[in-house]
């Protein structure tokens, strides 16, 4: 087995939401394969989260490992600048074939946070180019998470989110409610009014409305109407503001369509993606605009997009997204999607009987038990781990969204840990109710 140097670790590297005054536990992982991921002492851990919802295809799939391995004996990277490349041409190729076909010109940035603050430029610089440089504001919606950069945290909610510890450093955008109307049901007239409020008083100086289509995730894990993403596009229109959808969490089929923004039937006129875009092999996003955000873009004074990241476009992260999206291509995760999506169904049910359970949502492949409380992470992670199973609850929330390939059985030992841990919760003494998302 490999030796995994714990004391280095807890010394010297910072983990994600964490102290280092007091680290949280980790765990070491030395290998991993399908759904499963292998600790140091032997243990094996079905994933529940698909690695922060990225590796939708399984790890070492061999599609996606055997066109990294052949990227890495021709071309690793190459600046973009001045340069092109046959791995970036071929998934913008693929990329386009997926996506609405209003959606044309293709950012290839190196994160979903960035390809947020690529989007919100884009926005910007685009009202430039149309004789209308007052419209700097963003609009978003409440319990929405975008992203930990600085333009992504301005459209993550003020309230409840990661980021009020930032203050007058993070810039103040407008926030309408959050949707209350739930997914399958008729968007109700209040959800609508709330933007439609907002948008006629501020429409002048608003640039663009961000929002994460059907499901928000990190900061609310709530599916909501569709028609609520259809009034928003028609407002958007209405109104002259750009509609940004950010489906860096739900883009590739995690809600059950290709994109979230099908089951609204609209195309937004910026999109973000990233995560399952590789597979989760690699870190690579894009944002995606449409032919009329790129002239406005064109026309701005500066007369270019101002953004230019060093790894943009690399050429290993194309090489593993473009095998990504070929497995997406042959339509398979259709099947697989609908067949956790019923399976989650049938086994969480009874877990809304339990007395800590609030509410069981499921949507796609994404299960969400919502609590009536917030727990401590680490140690309901520890519990997980008991059960061989990884599952990373925060704020009020347990919930998996397994990898695609995942098999009935395999899901099956999910879903009965998160029964087993939710039972034993008002037996469980929390120290501390981090909120750290996902």
């Amino acid at each position: 087995m490999s030796k995994i140097d714990y004391p280095f670790d807890r010394q010297h590297l910072w983990h994600p939401y964490s102290s280092m005054r007091h680290p949280a536990s980790v765990f070491g992982i030395t290998a991993a394969s399908g759904a499963t991921l292998t600790r140091d002492n032997g243990q094996t851990l079905i994933d529940g989260t698909s690695s922060w919802w990225a590796c939708i295809h399984g790890y070492q799939h061999p599609s996606i490992v055997n066109a990294m391995q052949q990227q890495l004996q021709q071309l690793t990277h190459v600046m973009f600048g001045g340069i092109t490349h046959e791995a970036a041409i071929e998934l913008g190729r693929q990329l386009l074939t997926l996506l609405p076909p209003s959606l044309t010109k293709v950012f290839l940035a190196d994160s979903g946070s960035i390809a947020v603050e690529v989007a919100l430029k884009m926005a910007l610089q685009y009202w430039q180019g149309r004789k209308a440089p007052q419209k700097q504001k963003i609009l978003t919606i409440r319990h929405g998470y975008h992203g930990d950069t600085f333009a992504a945290m301005s459209v993550c909610d003020p309230d409840e989110g990661m980021h009020t510890m930032f203050g007058d450093n993070v810039t103040p955008q407008l926030f309408a409610p959050a949707p209350t109307s739930r997914f399958g049901d008729p968007v109700s007239t209040t959800d609508i009014d709330g933007l439609q409020q907002l948008l006629e008083q501020h429409h002048h100086h608003t640039a663009a409305l961000i929002l994460e289509p059907i499901m928000q995730g990190a900061g609310a894990m709530w599916f909501y109407s569709a028609g609520y993403l259809k009034a928003a596009r028609e407002l958007c229109d209405r109104y002259q503001v750009l509609l940004i959808a950010d489906e860096i969490a739900t883009g590739f089929g995690r809600t059950g369509a290709l994109f979230a923004c099908d089951h609204a039937g609209i195309s937004p006129d910026i999109m973000c993606v990233g995560k399952a875009l590789t597979g989760g092999y690699i870190s690579l996003a894009a944002t995606i605009c449409s032919d009329e955000v790129a002239a406005g873009i064109s026309d701005s004074p500066a007369g270019a997009f101002m953004h230019g990241p060093t790894f943009m476009a690399n050429p290993l992260a194309c090489s593993a997204a473009s095998a990504s999206l070929a497995l997406i291509a042959n339509n398979e995760w259709r099947l697989q999607v609908s067949a956790i999506e019923q399976q989650l169904k049938h086994e969480l049910a009874n877990a809304a009987q339990l007395p800590a359970v609030k509410e069981v949502r499921v949507l796609g492949a994404v299960g969400v038990l919502e609590l009536h409380n917030a727990v401590n992470t680490s140690v309901l992670q520890n519990e997980f781990v008991k059960r061989g199973v990884w599952v990373r609850p925060f704020s009020r929330f347990i919930y998996i969204m397994p990898p695609y390939i995942i098999t009935a059985a395999e899901l099956s030992k999910l879903t009965h840990a998160m029964l087993e841990v939710a039972a034993l919760l008002p037996k469980m003494v929390m120290s501390s109710t981090p909120t750290s998302h996902g």
